[in-house]
């Protein structure tokens, strides 16, 4: 069986990472896209028991299962806005604090919470220069007609994404929640109060203390899998483990790969381990940013390895779709034995996926 092993003790690591760079904000934490690949349902348990008591989500589907598995009391905040009325009465019915990015998305939310005879709660999102969604900057007016004009929900919170760019720097930061700040104003000046305000995800956590407010949101550096710096204290975590599907001897000259063919120039034993890019094998994004760090992903593709027992093995041409090929000529293994590589979650397929 293939298994993609989510290690606790690096989660719980890399928890005291978040929470020393929280410093004592309101934590959430972002389940998007099945926890990150960990898992929506496991990862959520293990956070609650790290203390972990907000979550956030992308999809109602996401929201009905943490409450089917007994996520009833934790707040719940849906990342994305909607006007589909099937999808807001499911979230209303959830208790789920939806997101408000415009004066369209209020007025359909507050239409189903008055048709429910409830009061919903919502955060409003505000565009800092995403794009994704969100009221414009240079539009308070509008972000103000929902504190105005919608009876049936309450605003609890206010956020923004920020967008950081490979060369990311402080003063780009700065800029916009220096905006977002601009809006805070706005509404407090208009006499309202904005409740929680949040804008800082995984990598603004771990690189902006000024991007640190009332809360934050920590998604992928959960599993240490975002955009890294050397000496951040994080523990990236995720491994696969597969069975050997075959161990074999090919003759010097023999062709081995798919896309790149490349020839044996000795007699070569192999072992075929049953997992490719289909399965999320070798497809990885950059933890760090820069060319040198590009380079050096490159490289490590070129050079990528997979252990058998302590022995570390070399790929043999490129990785397949479902299969990849490895040089076993100096090692003592056979079919069934199994191999470890490491696998980002995020883009594991296939995998039975077992916590340890």
């Amino acid at each position: 069986m293939r298994k993609l092993v989510i290690e606790k003790a690096a989660i719980r690591a890399n928890m005291a990472v978040i929470r020393k760079r929280a410093a004592g904000a309101a934590l959430y934490g972002v389940l998007t896209g099945d926890g990150g690949g960990a898992g929506l349902i496991p990862l959520a348990r293990m956070l609650r028991d790290e203390g972990v008591g907000r979550f956030a989500v992308g999809s109602v589907e996401e929201a009905q299962e943490l409450r089917e598995a007994g996520f009833v009391e934790e707040e719940i905040l849906m990342l994305r806005a909607t006007v589909d009325r099937e999808e807001l009465e499911r979230l209303v019915d959830l208790n789920v604090v939806c997101t408000i990015s415009s004066v369209d998305t209020g007025l359909a939310l507050n239409a189903v919470a008055e048709n429910r005879s409830t009061v919903a709660e919502a955060h409003i999102q505000v565009d800092t220069g995403m794009g994704f969604g969100g009221f414009l900057v240079g539009e308070p007016e509008k972000i103000l007609l929902a504190y105005r004009s919608l009876p049936n929900v309450a605003l609890s919170g206010i956020y923004t994404q920020l967008h950081t760019s490979p060369k990311g720097s402080e003063q780009e930061v700065s800029a916009q929640l220096k905006q977002f700040h601009q809006v805070l104003d706005a509404i407090h000046a208009a006499g309202f109060e904005t409740g929680l305000v949040h804008a800082a995800g995984s990598y603004a956590l771990m690189h902006f203390d000024a991007a640190r407010l009332d809360a934050v949101r920590a998604g992928s550096v959960l599993l240490g899998r975002c955009r890294r710096t050397q000496g951040d204290g994080l523990t990236t975590v995720g491994y696969g483990e597969a069975p050997l599907s075959e161990v074999r001897w090919l003759p010097k000259g023999h062709t081995v790969g798919s896309d790149k063919l490349v020839t044996l120039k000795r007699p070569t034993r192999v072992a075929v381990l049953p997992v490719g890019y289909q399965n999320g094998f070798g497809v990885e994004r950059p933890r760090a940013s820069g060319f040198w760090s590009l380079w050096k992903l490159w490289r490590q593709s070129r050079q990528r390895t997979v252990r058998i027992g302590n022995q570390r093995v070399r790929v043999i041409g490129s990785i397949g779709a479902t299969e990849t090929i490895l040089n076993v000529t100096d090692v003592k293994c056979s079919a069934g034995d199994t191999a470890v590589f490491d696998l980002d979650p995020l883009y594991a397929k296939g995998f039975h996926i077992e916590y340890r």
